[in-house]
């Protein structure tokens, strides 16, 4: 960042475009887990006969691991740059994920499975990505960020009709490796020969090293006492635990619904392609509105999608009404969380401070699938857990619209203006 002139949203695109593409294809990596949980509950469900929360809980250990080691992995960035962290990173996510094909009956190594995949993603999920790009890009961030994090909308998008293609036609232990292999080798090159942070060019020799103690921001200890940062994070953990609760039970809802399987698996994935538009529309819009305003309306509307699928509102259109807000919300979150983080905390501490707001974020993403499989499970039917979910999302929505003006940084002395 230093002293020099920012240079025009052209001249950031022209110089760190393959950048964000490694980062796109990156998170999307880490996402392909989530993304297709509940493609496996019913084959691994039937094969060991455990109910739905015994598998459910196997995701809510992992996100529980990524959000203990979410706030240290930000200090690390800070410190060595981002590129080092991802490239060992993706390469133990590969392991861990082609693990998974060798999944026995034991539920408790079920859990060990997914506590060591949540333990070495951490170093792939958004902190790493967002951090490369949000210090390179500052006139476009917004749509930057949009492009970065709409890997996981394409995670949404491709994963459960290529998951459902794989299980039905090579069961799902094969479907394990294939994703793993497969989308993890991608990622490793495109990082390898395109994923260069700030701290990164620096140590290089392509640009000028970076001393983070002239970056404009607050310390860890100032963010803590900052409300506008307590909202952001309230806010978004709210709506976490409940989209990912229903994003992860989504076909079993539609399946309850009366929706076929293979239809159910084609409804997400048009939430996926949503997931694309809603980062795109909402960088656009961040770059140019009230990024409190922004933020909040989006999340708010999420309490639609709760609306349209419970009994007796579900009907075809309604449905595919659900997964277009569901899908344009879901792809914002984490792009809306990366922008007002940088926009109310600076860049001093990005890492450090984004790493809180991503453990809350992970920890919330576990907690959803277990409350919405609980839910399920005391009440028969998702119908009490979709009540909470439109209240919820509303809630947060307005809690996010109350935070104030974020700083204007001086770029010169570290402060707000």
């Amino acid at each position: 960042m230093g002293d020099r002139h920012t240079p025009t949203a052209r001249g950031e695109w022209a110089a760190n475009w393959t950048l964000v593409l490694a980062a796109s294809v990156g998170f999307s990596f880490f996402s392909v887990m989530l993304a297709g949980a509940g493609l496996f509950m019913a084959p691994i469900e039937h094969e060991f006969h455990w109910s739905r929360s015994a598998y459910a809980l196997g995701p809510s250990v992992a996100t529980l691991a990524t959000a203990l080691l979410a706030v240290p992995f930000g200090f690390l960035v800070d410190r060595w740059g981002c590129r080092r962290l991802v490239l060992a990173g993706t390469v133990l996510t590969m392991a861990a994920m082609a693990a998974f094909s060798r999944t026995g009956p034991s539920p408790t190594l079920w859990l060990v499975q997914w506590a060591v995949f949540g333990t070495v993603a951490v170093s792939i999920k958004s902190t790493a990505w967002t951090a490369a790009v949000v210090g390179v890009f500052e006139r476009s961030r917004g749509l930057a960020l949009g492009l970065t994090l709409a890997g996981t909308a394409v995670a949404a998008m491709v994963v459960p009709p290529l998951g459902n293609w794989l299980i039905e036609s090579y069961g799902w232990r094969a479907a394990f490796l294939w994703l793993a292999l497969g989308w993890g080798g991608v990622t490793l090159l495109l990082s390898w020969l395109f994923f260069f942070d700030a701290h990164d060019r620096a140590r290089l020799g392509q640009a000028d090293k970076v001393d983070t103690s002239g970056l404009p921001g607050l310390t860890p200890r100032q963010a803590l006492r900052d409300s506008a940062l307590w909202r952001l994070a309230i806010s978004n953990f709210v709506v976490m635990v409940l989209t990912m609760g229903l994003g992860l039970h989504m076909i079993q809802i539609l399946v309850e619904a009366g929706v076929t399987r293979g239809h159910a698996a084609w409804l997400t994935s048009l939430g996926g392609l949503m997931g694309i538009v809603g980062k795109l529309v909402t960088g656009a819009l961040l770059d140019r509105f009230a990024p409190n305003w922004v933020g909040g309306i989006t999340l708010g509307a999420a309490a639609a999608a709760f609306v349209l699928l419970l009994n007796g509102i579900a009907t075809p259109a309604a449905i595919v009404a659900a997964m277009l807000v569901n899908g344009y919300a879901s792809g914002s979150k984490t792009q809306i969380t990366g922008h007002l983080t940088a926009s109310y905390g600076g860049m001093k501490s990005f890492g450090a401070i984004y790493g809180v707001m991503s453990s809350l974020l992970a920890a919330a993403s576990g907690l959803g699938p277990y409350l919405a499989a609980v839910a399920h499970d005391r009440a028969g039917s998702y119908g009490p857990f979709l009540v909470v979910g439109a209240i919820g999302c509303a809630l947060s929505g307005l809690i996010m619209i109350s935070m104030p003006r974020y700083p204007a940084w001086d770029r010169r002395t570290g402060a707000a203006a």
